[in-house]
Parts: structure tokens; C-alpha cells; sequence
């Protein structure tokens, strides 16, 4: 069994699925300014910090087990005061796309939501709440979990902040936005 070269290990390196956000990260220090500066990591399984030690040390199990990347609100504090000036927060979001892609069960729900906000958003040019959710949950397909949102969403219509009614199909004005970061997202 002969010794792999150099060019051999950055081949299969480049095949590896989080090969692209490793190179975003490389210069990753491991300070944790990410972590004290994200609003939401007390509800992360792991840490900002964590997170990027497990994709720099190529453990993409350990990162898809994690829901820390879909719990981002991509506040950009964690880019803004890195201390390495590395995207951090666009390394989450080419993890959400990742898990995403893969249709990993533990980040369906997040997924599903993300698809179906943009679809919404795609078709009429901003969300249709009414919409949006209803394609959500049928997407879920668990007849309970619209039950769980029923006093949100009763909360909601009464403030008038929620319109019961079904959208109007409009011209699709972004769809040549949509489709030029379809391009691009595939030139990756």
C-alpha cells in the first residue's frame, strides 16, 4: 500500500461536502469570540467554537448531528467581531444549504421551512403568511403540528397582523433573481 501524496489528499479533500466552508474557516483560531458574541448559543447543542473545530477537523457527522448552524439568525455579530475577519455567518448558511441538500431527517423542519418561506416569496414577491405555512405544514405531513400554532396564529389574526386569505397569483417579478442565484449557487 503506497503513501498518498499531497495532490491525492487535496483531490479528496475537494470531494469532501464541507471541504468549501473548512476553506471559509481555515484561519479559524478557536478564540470563541463567535460564541460570546452570538445571541443564540445557549440554545445550541454546541457552540459556534465547537462547531468549527469539528469542520476543521473534517467531522461532518458531528456538524449534521448539531442543530447549532439551523438555530443562526445571521446577526453577523460573530463576522463583525472575529477577530480573523472570516464569514462566519455565510459558513452557516453554506451548512443550512448542505443539510439541506442531504434532507437529513433532524433538519427537516428547518428545511422545509426555509424552502417553503422562499417559494412564497418567489411567487408573490414577499411572504404570504397564510400560504407560506399552510405549504409548510403539509410539507411536515403531521396533521398536529398546525395545533401547536393555533393560539399564535389566533393572536396573530386578531391584531391583524395575519390576513385570512388565500394569495393572488401575481407575475412572477423575481423569478430572474432566483434564477441568476440558482447559477450561482451551482458554480460553487
Amino acid at each position: 500500500m503506497g503513501s498518498s501524496t499531497d495532490a491525492e489528499i487535496k483531490t479528496t479533500r475537494a470531494h469532501d461536502e464541507i471541504a468549501h466552508v473548512r476553506e471559509m474557516i481555515q484561519a479559524c483560531i478557536q478564540c470563541g469570540t463567535c460564541t460570546g458574541s452570538c445571541p443564540n448559543a445557549f440554545a445550541m447543542d454546541l457552540t459556534p467554537r465547537q462547531l468549527w473545530r469539528h469542520v476543521l477537523l473534517d467531522q461532518p457527522e458531528a456538524v449534521f448531528d448539531s442543530r447549532t448552524f439551523t438555530l443562526c439568525s445571521a446577526c453577523y455579530y460573530c463576522t463583525l467581531r472575529c477577530p480573523r475577519g472570516l464569514p462566519l455567518t455565510e459558513a452557516m448558511h453554506a451548512l443550512k444549504r448542505l443539510a439541506a441538500k442531504r434532507r437529513l431527517p433532524l433538519h427537516k423542519p428547518s428545511s422545509a421551512f426555509y424552502r417553503q418561506f422562499m417559494e412564497s416569496v418567489r411567487r408573490h414577491g414577499r411572504v404570504n403568511e397564510l400560504e407560506f405555512m399552510s405549504l409548510y405544514f403539509a410539507e411536515m405531513r403531521n396533521p398536529l403540528l398546525p395545533l401547536r400554532y393555533t393560539s399564535l396564529g389566533t393572536r396573530l389574526v386578531a391584531k391583524g397582523k395575519l390576513a385570512l386569505r388565500w394569495p393572488v397569483r401575481r407575475r412572477r417579478t423575481l423569478e430572474a433573481i432566483f434564477r441568476k442565484a440558482a447559477e450561482r449557487e451551482e458554480g460553487r
